[in-house]
């Protein structure tokens, strides 16, 4: 099964790329696309997603981890959907017993569409917060320790930071207790200056985590200046990085040359310089070990020093540490 809750706008048997209802969906093996026909009750869905989450020995404090998955601009549903088992074949490849689940928010199929998909981002992205992540915080057991973690795909990085802004900003949902363990952005559109320590528009997002890894791409097509659809807009942290004075929690991981080295890997996949990440076994491997969250970020294997302050993503984890 696949868990999804969508903020999707319901339409007879289907769902619009609009804002809407928060609906909670169990979605089968066999489906290829989420429909309100998936649609179970919130208490129900949550307590599933925290049953798939547990592992470990039952007599030795059983512990659990969700990864949330929070999609970009211009994803329908069923690319989501694609994408959200993508991540999970691969990190149940390499030994993750939790579970990965999707936060849908309401992203049309259309290119062009980029300026009303940052609209309906930005109306519906706290109930990722006040709707999914308190609901997990508040229903841990003592016998059993929920860890969250985020990984955002490009405009799924302006949701995650809006819904942590929003959330502060509310007194019902500030004054309860909720973090997650690791952020992870990939491809991500938000401003690269937005990301300093200090920023009002980050604060909340490093003060809810115990780390925020970014993996970015400076041959990242879709998030160059001159794309049409984003004219206007300051660089991006997932073409160019965070800036210099991040916060220490702040992990910057710099893809490029491993993408020029691997390009060819990814031919005929269109947007490859956006969303190489999903269909990279080593990129993989990084969020695995960052997940786990037991190594310093200079220790995980396969990852080299930069020369700008930030770490490099090595072809292989036996390679040393190099400049780059």
């Amino acid at each position: 099964m696949d868990y999804v809750f969508t903020v999707r706008r319901r339409s007879g048997n289907e769902f619009e790329p609009e804002p809407g209802a928060s609906h909670f969906l169990k979605v089968p093996n066999s489906a290829s696309m989420p429909t309100p026909a998936h649609k179970i009750t919130k208490t129900a869905w949550v307590n599933e997603v925290i049953e798939a989450a547990r592992h470990g020995p039952q007599d030795d404090g059983p512990v659990g981890d969700i990864l949330i998955y929070i999609h970009g601009f211009n994803t329908p549903m069923d690319v989501m959907l694609e994408r959200q088992r993508k991540i999970r074949t691969e990190l149940d490849s390499l030994g993750y017993e939790g579970v990965v689940i999707s936060f849908d928010w309401p992203s049309d199929n259309k290119a062009l569409n980029y300026l009303e998909d940052r609209v309906d981002a930005k109306q519906t992205a706290f109930r990722l917060v006040t709707e999914g992540i308190q609901s997990f915080a508040a229903l841990q057991r003592p016998d059993c320790h929920i860890n969250l973690h985020v990984l955002a795909h490009s405009m799924g990085a302006y949701v995650l930071r809006e819904a942590f802004d929003d959330a502060d900003d509310r007194p019902g949902v500030a004054s309860h207790s909720w973090s997650v363990s690791q952020l992870m952005v990939i491809s991500g559109d938000v401003s690269a200056s937005g990301m300093a320590a200090g920023s009002s528009k980050s604060s909340s997002l490093y003060r809810h985590c115990v780390r925020l890894t970014n993996y970015f791409n400076p041959f990242d097509d879709a998030l160059s200046l001159s794309n049409v659809k984003r004219v206007g807009v300051s660089p991006r942290t997932g073409r160019v990085g965070l800036p210099e004075n991040a916060p220490s929690k702040a992990v910057d991981i710099n893809c490029g040359n491993y993408y020029q080295a691997h390009a060819g890997d990814f031919a005929g996949i269109a947007n490859a310089s956006h969303v190489w990440y999903f269909y990279d076994s080593r990129f993989f491997e990084d969020v695995y070990y960052t997940i786990r969250g037991e190594m310093d970020r200079h220790a995980i294997p396969g990852r080299g020093r930069g020369d700008k302050g930030n770490l490099v993503l090595l072809d292989s984890t036996d390679q040393p540490a190099v400049l780059g």
